[in-house]
């Protein structure tokens, strides 16, 4: 479950009293312990709200009031967290420091999914809205990973050709489950070696390294690594225009920077290769 956590104003936060070092290194360290969890995917400090507005809705009447505004109706900041209960996101907000030098407190809200709006929520509607997902996508997790081996079969595409790519999988397709030494029940698709021309992409499975490989596979190492996953709500067809939307729209605006490190898909047991549905995940390499 996706959670949002507000950091509630305070008599110091509406005065602009910024964070001593010692606090700011105290959060930065908890955060790195979030990211590490890969719970935290996102968050983010306010000015005082004597630098805000807000527009007031009355029928089809619009009006604005600007700041300061109550203290006690005011946020200062907030985290977006994937936890796996509203009990896990509370046992983390008890590990943070305190985020004011007097007292304060931290609000936990969990947010709405499809799901909750039952009926209501169509299956065009549904459709509808996974594809505005996919038009500016955001990580649904952070993932810290071991150094892993895989295994699989490896080809160069240009860019112009990656529409051939599902044959390669019909040619893996095989060995699905099959493969010595195979770690769990996953698929991957991994790209490496990627510049403006052309890049080798690989349909491969973990493996323990240990067992020799069919004839033609490439055995590929992967470093320690973290990563930003996102899921892929639709068709399998419009994976590339999910993966455009994170490079060319989710990246440059996070202010993050790609690592120097293969990108991959992952396809859990929940893909339906029939429908082409459920299961699909994208994960970039992001530097520390």
């Amino acid at each position: 479950m996706k959670v949002i956590v507000f950091v509630r104003a305070t008599a110091s936060s509406e005065a602009g009293l910024m964070p001593s070092e010692e606090l700011i290194t105290a959060m930065m360290e908890y955060n790195q312990q979030l990211i590490d969890a890969g719970i935290m995917l996102g968050g983010d400090g306010f000015h005082p709200s004597n630098k805000g507005a807000r527009v007031v809705f009355s029928g089809k009447n619009r009006s604005v009031k600007h700041g300061p505004f109550p203290t006690n109706e005011v946020i200062s900041g907030y985290w977006l967290w994937q936890v796996k209960s509203m009990e896990e996101a509370i046992e983390w907000v008890k590990r943070c420091p305190n985020p004011m030098p007097e007292d304060s407190e931290i609000e936990i809200r969990p947010i709405f999914t499809a799901e909750d709006f039952g009926d209501a929520m169509t299956p065009e509607l549904r459709e509808r809205e996974d594809q505005m997902r996919a038009q500016v996508p955001e990580p649904d997790r952070w993932e810290k990973k071991p150094a892993r081996t895989f295994a699989g079969i490896s080809r160069t595409y240009s860019f112009s050709k990656r529409d051939t790519i599902p044959q390669q999988w019909i040619d893996f397709s095989p060995y699905l489950g099959k493969v010595p030494g195979q770690i769990g029940k996953d698929s991957y698709g991994i790209c490496t070696f990627a510049n403006i021309d052309s890049f080798d992409y690989a349909t491969a499975v973990e493996v323990d390294g240990k067992h020799d490989l069919p004839p033609g596979f490439t055995r590929l190492e992967l470093a320690p690594q973290h990563y930003a996953v996102f899921i892929h709500p639709g068709h399998i067809s419009t994976i590339a225009d999910t993966i455009g939307a994170i490079w060319q729209k989710w990246l440059p605006a996070s202010g993050l920077q790609a690592a120097n490190a293969p990108s991959y898909e992952r396809y859990t047991e929940e893909y339906n290769p029939q429908t082409g549905l459920g299961g699909t995940e994208i994960w970039i390499p992001i530097q520390n």
